[in-house]
């Protein structure tokens, strides 16, 4: 036992060294993030991406990035990688900062921010259009078994109020990684494109990604500013009734009405549904069967009557059969 004790002590000890190698020093120094860039990759899409700092002291510990959006919508959020994408309206411009951080059970350790930043595209006020709204149409596309339902976009939008009158409008959308250019306009009294249809696109029917519209112009007067929204499509969510659905339903209802019909005819044939539901006898009527018995004695009477009648002859006179010799 007493060799055992400083044995004890010294692998307690080595274990306190270790854990105090492992666990994050409070006054470990957090250095921001380097080469901090931010880049379109799409309609309303942007690249956030970063790199560790060099100089940064590791200690076997975890670090982690807090990304921060400033502009046009504040958000916060927190990774482990150093990339993100964002998906977000661009003409009023983006800027982003990222920071390093270091958490804890008794507080989080962060370094100063990095940031960046996207700068709202050129354009003169007011040329941009206004009052952009798009509505999705999904039909049934019995010609592609890959894709059985077929979706069209609708766009409207009106022109910005101090838009030029040889201003003209053109539009794309980005849902995932599918980009189209509108080709089917639809223009005002001055030869303005004021809508667009496709009549079929790459957005699927019950997606869950953001579909992004951008409408950039073009005048030989001023810059038009572009414009960008991004719609939810089960908020723009418009399906006609589908064919297939009416057919399934109709064949349903007549399957169902065929194999009643057969029962029944099997139920018929084989007697099942006397067997299955014998009738209830009636119960019986005095009142009947003393009406019956009446009469059936009064009917005998009168047939006993006729007989005694029939036979019934005179005092003195004699009948003689008629006889020939």
């Amino acid at each position: 036992m007493i060799i055992m004790a400083p044995v004890l002590l010294i692998l307690l000890g080595a274990t306190e060294i270790l854990q105090a190698d492992l666990l994050p020093d409070d006054k470990i120094s957090l250095l921001p993030p380097v080469n901090f860039t931010i880049k379109v990759t799409g309609l309303a899409q942007v690249l956030l991406r970063w790199e560790p700092n060099p100089d940064q002291e590791q200690r076997n510990v975890n670090l982690e990035y807090q990304v921060k959006i400033n502009a046009p919508k504040d958000d916060d959020y927190e990774t482990r990688i150093t990339e993100s994408k964002c998906v977000t309206i661009l003409h009023k411009g983006f800027s982003a900062s990222v920071r390093t951080i270091l958490q804890n059970d008794h507080s989080l350790l962060a370094s100063s921010w990095a940031s960046a930043e996207l700068h709202a595209p050129p354009g003169s006020p007011g040329t941009s259009v206004v009052n952009l709204t798009c509505t999705t149409n999904t039909t049934a596309d019995n010609y592609s078994h890959l894709r059985p339902y077929q979706v069209s976009l609708h766009c409207t939008w009106l022109v910005g109020t101090d838009a030029p009158e040889d201003t003209q409008y053109f539009l794309y959308y980005r849902y995932g990684s599918w980009t189209e250019e509108c080709q089917e306009y639809s223009k005002d009294s001055m030869g303005r494109n004021i809508a667009c249809w496709f009549p079929r696109t790459f957005i699927h029917s019950r997606g869950r990604d953001w579909l992004a519209v951008l409408i950039n112009g073009s005048s030989k007067h001023s810059a038009i500013k572009p414009f960008d929204q991004l719609f939810a499509l089960h908020a723009i969510g418009k399906d006609e009734h589908k064919p297939l659905r009416e057919w399934f339903l109709i064949v349903l209802m007549a399957t169902i009405c065929f194999i009643l019909l057969i029962l029944l005819l099997i139920c018929r044939i084989c007697h099942l549904w006397i067997k299955l539901f014998p009738p209830i006898p009636a119960p019986k009527s005095n009142i009947k069967d003393l009406f019956v018995t009446a009469n059936y004695e009064k009917a005998g009477s009168v047939e006993t009557e006729i007989e005694v009648i029939s036979y019934i002859e005179k005092p003195g006179v004699e009948t003689l059969e008629d006889s020939v010799f």
